[in-house]
């Protein structure tokens, strides 16, 4: 199991950096690897990815969820994968976003991958293209403001 932590600082205010990242479907605007991202319902999402070449599909269940703080996550299939993104109100128009993500490769693309440091410069190329994202509209492009809290997960 690899842990990654990685955070960028985004010129936009706590609320439209939490609002734009609700949008889970407008992932593949930003994310390397990511082709779709399908909102099943308020807490499972359904992922097409691409690393390494190798094309996997997962369903994903958001854990936990309250507004301009924190969206935290585990997979229910396909590769073992849980995090958490969390964001800071650094200043009026300033953000920290933080992603902790925990992932166990799976197969060989993946194994070499992590072990190149492919996977964490992924995750920091996300965060920075989501802060280009971001910046360059100065507002999101849809909000969910749901408070999810699922014990025991």
């Amino acid at each position: 199991m690899s842990t990654i932590i990685k955070a960028v600082d985004v010129n936009v205010a706590v609320s439209t950096a939490y609002n734009q990242w609700t949008q889970f479907e407008s992932f593949p605007e930003f994310m390397e690897g990511v082709d779709e991202v399908r909102q099943l319902d308020a807490t499972r999402t359904h992922w097409v990815t691409r690393i390494g070449g190798i094309t996997r599909e997962f369903d994903a269940t958001i854990t936990e969820q309250h507004p301009d703080e924190r969206v935290a996550w585990t997979s229910d299939s396909g590769p073992n994968h849980a995090g958490v993104i969390t964001f800071h109100r650094l200043g009026d128009g300033v953000t920290r976003v933080t992603a902790q993500m925990d992932i166990d490769p799976e197969g060989f693309a993946e194994n070499v991958a992590d072990k190149a440091g492919l996977i964490d410069q992924r995750v920091n190329g996300d965060l920075q293209r989501f802060k280009e994202f971001i910046e360059d509209r100065g507002r999101e492009t849809g909000a969910w403001r749901g408070d999810i809290d699922r014990p025991g997960q």
